[in-house]
């Protein structure tokens, strides 16, 4: 049980809003590519 009450003190660096956003752009990025390179 104390290693559950040790694991919920950590934080992010980050905000988790954050991560959400970082990761959405560059799956964005990366489906733009995938698209452009299909088209030719």
């Amino acid at each position: 049980m104390t290693n559950l009450a040790a694991e919920t003190l950590r934080e992010l660096p980050m905000p988790a809003v954050a991560y959400g956003l970082v990761t959405f752009g560059v799956l964005s990025l990366f489906l733009y590519l995938v698209l452009r390179l299909d088209r030719d």
